[in-house]
């Protein structure tokens, strides 16, 4: 509240936002996370990008966008800094332009099936290898450290969402709603409280399940405490 009271009325901060900027410095602390497996292989990925989607519009129509995003680290970009970016991505995403990603799925669709085929083949040979051209995985949002699904901004609660078997994504998030539930304080009482619930997959092959805990805590100390973001 006291940071949307200085920034334009049409431009907030929001829980998303402050979810994305937790992820992308847990991963900038906890770097072996940021990991994937290709070609029997362990790769280690150089920066923290994060893919998530969107509705063009709230209708059953509207068809969806997505995203993928470089998260520097805390140093060289305020959270401000990062809202306005995202702003940025959001309206560009809803303006209907086609995307490079789309325009490259549109062209694939137009190949007869027996073409297309083979080259989803091709395709995956090469994923496998870790061997996808740069220009292809630049723009790809399946190529990316985690992907983040907001089912929250529908009004749905979090789910555990199955992980891609194209591309290098080892970690799907996704955030819930915001609903008041009754939890015990540090008095022992019995009170009402707003809380969401974050859910992930994670590919287990990439770091060991006490090292992505930490990681988790993170996450957690710095949404109940946004001034940590």
């Amino acid at each position: 509240a006291k940071l949307n009271a200085r920034r334009p009325a049409d431009r907030p901060a929001s829980l998303f936002h402050m979810v994305l900027r937790a992820l992308a410095l847990c991963i900038h602390d906890r770097p072996r996370v940021n990991r994937f497996v290709a070609g029997g292989r362990y790769w280690q990925r150089r920066g923290v990008w994060l893919s998530f989607s969107g509705k063009k519009g709230m209708s059953d129509n509207a068809p969806i966008y997505t995203a993928k995003r470089l998260f520097p680290r805390r140093e060289e970009e305020t959270f401000e800094q990062m809202v306005d970016a995202l702003w940025d991505m959001q309206e560009e995403g809803r303006s209907g332009r086609e995307s490079s990603t789309d325009k490259e799925i549109s062209l694939l669709l137009k190949m007869p099936p027996f073409l297309l085929s083979r080259f989803v083949r091709l395709g995956r040979w090469l994923n496998e290898r870790n061997l996808f051209p740069k220009a292809m995985i630049d723009n790809d949002p399946l190529f990316a450290t985690a992907f983040v699904a907001n089912l929250g901004s529908v009004g749905i609660d979090a789910c555990y969402h199955h992980n891609y078997d194209y591309g290098t994504i080892p970690v799907f998030m996704t955030i819930g709603r915001l609903k008041k539930v009754p939890i015990v304080n540090a008095a022992g009482q019995v009170v009402a409280a707003e809380v969401f619930e974050l859910k992930y997959t994670y590919d287990e092959r990439t770091e060991d399940g006490f090292y992505v805990a930490q990681g988790l805590d993170l996450i957690r100390s710095r949404l109940e405490e946004p001034e940590l973001l």
